[in-house]
């Protein structure tokens, strides 16, 4: 037996998929550990290069990887993200290794040279192949593992773009660094892994987020009207 109302289905409740994406601000923070992160990431290098400078390498490769260890305990201690420190005290205590068994102060960067030259090959490659590393990275972190640029023509053409931008700046700073390595350079080393570290990184993150921002935006279908 019917009451004879209509039957009626609850509306979905939720926000516009726009709306479910980070804004720009909150990717470029969790990207970069926020300046925190940006910080915290940096001072072991920053401490291996005046150590080395103003003495010898094995005390510097001591006081780079205690503060390196320091920094992870302090976070875990504050029940803070530690995926930056972990990752940070990871290439520091490789690179230390390394040094500390060649004897020789620049092996402390090698790992970071060779993993930058690997991570720009890869880029480029990905994106001669039609797979943009870009594109996949960001449905990952950003799009919640949703991949459905890959059935948007002009999506697959910005991340294959974007690839082939990040491949281009990550070998052309890795090649700077790999120069000053092979001069032994070693001072100008350690400033130029600074130098060449977050600044282009955090802009090519921004110049990413903002065009496949703006890109979905254009190609976002037009509501229907009186919807």
């Amino acid at each position: 037996m019917t009451t004879g109302q209509p039957r009626t289905t609850e509306p979905e409740i939720g926000p516009p998929d726009d709306e479910r994406l980070p804004s720009l601000a909150e990717q470029m923070a969790d990207q970069l550990g926020g300046w925190r992160g940006l910080v915290e990431s940096s001072i072991p290098v920053v401490v291996f290069v005046l150590a080395n400078v103003v003495g010898e390498l094995r005390p510097a490769v001591i006081a780079a990887v205690a503060v390196a260890l320091l920094i992870a305990g302090l976070r875990l201690a504050q029940r803070r993200p530690v995926r930056h420190a972990v990752n940070g005290l990871f290439g520091i205590a490789i690179g230390a290794a390394i040094a500390w068994r060649t004897g020789d102060e620049r092996d402390f960067y090698l790992p970071g040279i060779l993993y930058g030259i690997g991570y720009g090959l890869a880029l480029l490659i990905s994106a001669a192949i039609r797979q943009p590393l870009v594109g996949w990275i960001w449905s990952v972190l950003v799009a919640k593992g949703r991949a459905e640029w890959r059935g948007d023509p002009r999506l697959v053409r910005t991340f294959t773009q974007l690839t082939v931008l990040w491949g281009v700046v990550w070998l052309a700073k890795v090649g700077v660094q790999a120069g000053l390595y092979l001069a032994h350079q070693d001072t100008a080393l350690g400033v130029a892994r600074l130098a060449l570290g977050y600044p282009p990184y955090a802009l090519l993150l921004l110049i990413t987020v903002w065009t496949v921002r703006r890109v979905t935006r254009e190609t976002a279908p037009e509501p229907l009207p009186g919807a």
